[in-house]
């Protein structure tokens, strides 16, 4: 089924195959391997300085890795190989790549200086050309989408944490992507201001879109999340369906998390 902008898109496979990343001395990713198949919700969950965030940022090549791939359907994110070799794309053409894979950042990252219906509109102008009415109808839907329609014409100044990490997400959208990245959407709000941004990521778990959500919210991964994922010192250390992982952990390092973050 084809979708219309503003709708979402089919969910894409993404393929993450001996990914390692290092800083220096620190090796930040040691090996990661994990498909993700068209369509779920993985939530990652781990230790700050586990390789959380820094995996999420190469999906999309905001992280250059040092060794290994990501694909996403079949597509080699940030690089192309001639022969054996990789070769890294141009700017433009990961930008191209990016347009497919939307990120949501736990501070948000709106510009100041555009109101909430030219946050959602300005990547539909800029990165895919498409005529400003069509762009400002659809950053109406999805502002109505996530509970915001009353609000188009404000600037971030003036919304609450959870608004505009709300216009965040509709910014997301706005590009029609087949994988959404979530990192930490939560982390930066107060606490009544949570339950807001996750109805809206889980009313998002039914559409299609293949969904990557960085979090400490343990509830919202046991409902919501297909497959979670404990990282630990830039391994997986176990992996499968939130029932096995959250309830009958293999790892000691993973029950030992679980212990302090369900108290």
């Amino acid at each position: 089924m084809s979708t219309g902008p503003g709708q979402a898109a089919r969910g894409a496979v993404v393929e993450i195959r001996d990914v390692h990343k290092a800083y220096g001395k620190n090796d930040v990713l040691r090996g990661i391997d994990l498909t993700l198949p068209a369509g779920s919700v993985t939530a990652i969950l781990g230790p700050s300085g586990s390789g959380k965030s820094t995996l999420l940022r190469a999906i999309n090549h905001l992280e250059k890795v040092d060794r290994g791939f990501i694909s996403v359907d079949g597509d080699l994110i940030g690089y192309r190989r001639v022969g054996d070799r990789l070769h890294e794309l141009s700017e433009r053409q990961i930008l191209k790549q990016r347009v497919r894979i939307g990120f949501v950042f736990q501070n948000f990252h709106l510009f100041p200086h555009l109101t909430a219906i030219e946050n959602v509109a300005e990547a539909p102008l800029s990165a895919l050309g498409r005529p400003k009415a069509e762009a400002y109808a659809t950053a109406r839907r999805l502002l109505d989408r996530v509970g915001l329609a009353d609000k188009e014409d404000a600037y971030p100044r003036h919304l609450s944490g959870g608004q505009q990490q709300r216009v965040a997400i509709a910014r997301a959208l706005a590009v029609d992507p087949a994988v959404v990245l979530f990192d930490e959407p939560t982390s930066a709000l107060d606490p009544e201001l949570v339950g807001e941004v996750l109805d809206v990521i889980r009313s998002l778990a039914d559409a299609g879109t293949t969904m990557v959500v960085v979090t400490h919210e343990i509830g919202f991964a046991r409902e919501v999340a297909d497959t979670v994922v404990f990282l630990d010192g830039g391994r997986i250390l176990e992996h499968g369906p939130p029932g096995e992982v959250l309830d009958a952990p293999r790892h000691e390092r993973t029950r030992a998390f679980l212990a302090k973050v369900l108290v």
